[in-house]
């Protein structure tokens, strides 16, 4: 009982010496229970029926002062919520000088970490001890710890880590996940802000500014480090998990707040206005001189999947608009504005790592030259649409197909290959004609993904999308022409990717049973011949080792009984006699 001495009370030293220096230690211990008991004359009459209902003393007095501990905390609690803060402040103050002591103690501990707790300012020579011993840090509570890591950034470091991983490796695994029902980008940003990691890190903030800007700075940090855009994504989430907690002592200070702010209703109603545009470039423009680096926050901010997604499924969505009113992109003001966010986020680690925070340029030839070309693509599969509507007529049927099912221009592979705007752009027009299940279109366009500049269409969040259209499209793996894009120009020519192989594995977890079995046995050699590095990838490939190897059995046997069976056939049948 280390403590008890500090404030008064006779403890264990005092009880050794008293036994050691006596000359009757039965005496002794008696006149100690007496001075040390409860002082109550009440209560000394019941102490011998207590006895005689075999009530130890020890439990006895443990019942009583867990009653008044109870009592005393609630009183804490209660003086905590006092309106007049500086008389909370002096009487809790004058508590914890007192019982700080005993903080040791662990029947008295709670009562110490309540004042603790309900104290707006706590000492530094109390915050010292209390970081000195691993197991009182530990018992605090968090608005104690808030005090504590202001000068300790290495321990809210220690703290702030694991939920750093834990939400990268939530989302890890839901693009991992081999049921494709949930779409990564289905939930909306007020769903996913209710994840467990966000929410823990907004009670770890708290309404501290500091604390807030360290863990943008460890974000920025791990995001450098590791390329790994989710990072962007928990940057975002936390933002607007203050905003919804309305804690305005961060949000007011966050200069990305009120366009972080548009950007999520914007993603919310899936929808971006000319007046909502307009705000958003006047925060993309009202950079101030000598707050450039407000512009790398920005980026980040853009390079969020989710946001890009928004952005660029919106693009797409403009562009088949200006196609239906035969209207030139250059002329579109919110598409214009969507290409610059677009490649302001898709930059974002380049701006980050320069500290060159100015926004990179747009090349004017993306809008007078790849776009146009893009939607001279989408022409090509809106008339193959009408076309198939059409009564039949080969003649025709076979010159529309052949004048709008060529290979893609080449100014369209160029822009792909060389601009990282252009091939985010052309991944979401791939997602429009696997989502119209398109089949002429997307072995158009499929194979030139692979040379994506820097992979941008690998990425894990797009690869989880286009996987997802494929699935529904089972039917259509049983023709050779379609695997053979789909496998032999996209997938084969990219997989050591680590990400591509397990995307591959989902794909045939769905539409194995479709496959040739020669074309089947052919990618499972593959797959086999890889050096999976992630477990989840391993566990799913032997899985699907399992249900493969039974199917081409069943195939098997079932080829071998159907080729009994015309055999069969062709003995029973008679020979005709010859006259």
């Amino acid at each position: 009982m280390n403590g008890l001495e500090e404030v008064g009370i006779p403890g264990r030293e005092y009880l050794r010496e008293a036994l050691t220096n006596c000359s009757d230690p039965l005496k002794a211990i008696e006149e100690f229970q007496i001075e040390n008991g409860i002082l109550l004359p009440s209560l000394h009459v019941m102490l011998p029926l207590l006895d005689l209902h075999g009530v130890r003393r020890l439990q006895f007095h443990v019942s009583v002062l867990e009653e008044l501990k109870e009592k005393l905390l609630t009183q804490i609690e209660n003086l905590g919520k006092g309106e007049n803060a500086a008389q909370k402040e002096a009487k809790l103050k004058e508590l914890l000088v007192k019982s700080f002591p005993v903080i040791r103690v662990p029947s008295l501990q709670p009562v110490v970490m309540a004042i603790l707790k309900n104290l707006d300012h706590v000492e530094d020579k109390y915050l010292k001890q209390i970081v000195s011993e691993k197991s009182l840090y530990q018992k605090c509570d968090v608005s104690v710890k808030r005090q504590i890591w202001q000068e300790h950034q290495g321990l809210y470091g220690d703290e702030v880590s694991p939920l750093f991983s834990q939400y990268i490796k939530d989302k890890e695994q839901l693009l991992n996940q081999v049921d494709i029902g949930s779409n990564f980008f289905a939930l909306s940003p007020r769903q996913r802000r209710q994840n467990p990691v966000i929410q823990e890190l907004v009670k770890m903030i708290g309404k501290n500014l500091l604390l807030y800007d360290t863990t943008l700075q460890f974000l920025r940090t791990l995001f450098l480090r590791t390329k790994n855009v989710h990072y962007c994504t928990l940057r975002v989430e936390l933002l607007m998990a203050l905003h919804d907690a309305d804690v305005q002592d961060i949000t007011a200070m966050d200069p990305c707040h009120k366009f972080t702010w548009c950007l999520d209703a914007c993603i919310r109603e899936q929808n971006i206005d000319i007046k909502r545009s307009r705000e958003l470039q006047g925060f993309l423009e009202g950079v101030r001189k000598g707050q450039e680096q407000v512009l790398g926050d920005l980026s980040v901010t853009l390079c969020d999947p989710y946001s890009v997604n928004f952005l660029a499924t919106s693009a797409l969505k403009i562009m088949n608009h200006l196609v239906a009113n035969e209207s030139l992109p250059r002329g579109n003001s919110v598409l214009v504005l969507i290409l610059r966010m677009l490649n302001l986020g898709l930059h974002a680690w380049d701006i980050l790592n320069s500290q060159v925070y100015r926004e990179p340029k747009l090349d004017s030839e993306i809008i007078t030259k790849f776009i146009p070309t893009l939607m001279s693509l989408v022409v090509d599969d809106q008339v193959r649409s009408v076309n198939a509507k059409l009564p039949p007529d080969d003649r025709e049927s076979a010159l529309t197909i052949i004048e709008h099912s060529g290979p893609v221009p080449e100014l369209y592979e160029h822009f792909l290959a060389e601009d990282r705007l252009a091939a985010t752009l052309a991944t979401y027009y791939t997602f429009q004609v696997c989502k119209a299940r398109d089949k002429q279109g997307i072995m158009r366009v499929l194979g030139t993904l692979a040379n994506s500049h820097d992979n941008r269409a690998l990425d894990g969040p797009f690869m989880h999308n286009l996987v997802a259209y494929f699935v529904p499209m089972g039917e259509e793996f049983a023709n050779e022409d379609f695997c053979t894009v789909v496998f032999d120009e996209f997938f084969l020519t990219v997989l050591p990717q680590s990400n591509v192989s397990h995307q591959l594995i989902k794909l045939l977890w769905h539409v194995y049973s479709y496959l040739p079995p020669h074309r089947l046995e052919s990618l499972m050699t593959t797959l086999s011949s890889l050096q999976l590095s992630n477990e989840t990838s391993r566990n799913l490939f032997q899985q699907l080792q399992e249900k493969v190897a039974e199917h081409l059995q069943t195939t098997a046997s079932k080829r071998q009984l159907d080729a009994q069976e015309d055999m069969d056939f062709a003995i029973s049948v008679p020979t005709p006699s010859i006259s």
